[in-house]
């Protein structure tokens, strides 16, 4: 009797532990966002960028975008709110709006592409996933330091 309860209570702990962990993994994950206020092309209609657009996360302004502009916020957890403050031409009014985001778990760089946000296109459109775009030189191609020089000095048979 008393191994069998001693058994369950470890048995329980483990499940709790384990519990604790997923539910960390879940909230805890972190993302980068990366808000383009570029325009874009969808089926031949293009979408044009607002003139500026203020973007506040948390209460706090992260980005000041003008058009053909990105910025940068980032969030733990699935959801994603930012408040923006949208211009849509020089010296016109601004407006105020909240968006909230549900942030795929599986992508760290996350690219939202506001224009199309704002015209609500479909999500595949306006989100995809941030690559980088900077190239691997090979070993070919980059020049040592040194080069030919030690041509130049006989060293003699050793």
């Amino acid at each position: 009797m008393n191994k069998t309860r001693s058994l369950l209570f470890r048995l329980g702990t483990v499940l709790i532990l384990v519990g604790i962990c997923v539910c960390m993994m879940i909230v805890g994950r972190g993302h980068t966002v990366y808000l383009d206020n570029k325009k874009i092309e969808v089926d031949g209609v293009e979408y044009a960028p607002p003139y500026k657009i203020t973007v506040f996360v948390g209460g706090e302004q992260v980005a000041k975008l003008n058009a053909r502009d990105r910025g940068m916020a980032t969030c733990i957890g699935q959801n994603f709110e930012m408040t923006l403050k949208i211009m849509k031409e020089k010296g016109g009014e601004e407006t105020t709006e909240t968006y909230r985001l549900k942030l795929p778990y599986q992508l760290d760089g996350i690219v939202v592409n506001l224009p199309a946000y704002l015209a609500g296109l479909p999500e595949e459109t306006w989100m995809s996933e941030f690559v980088s775009l900077a190239t691997e030189t090979s070993a070919e191609d980059e020049e040592l330091p040194g080069g030919d020089e030690m041509d130049e000095f006989e060293m003699g048979d050793f």
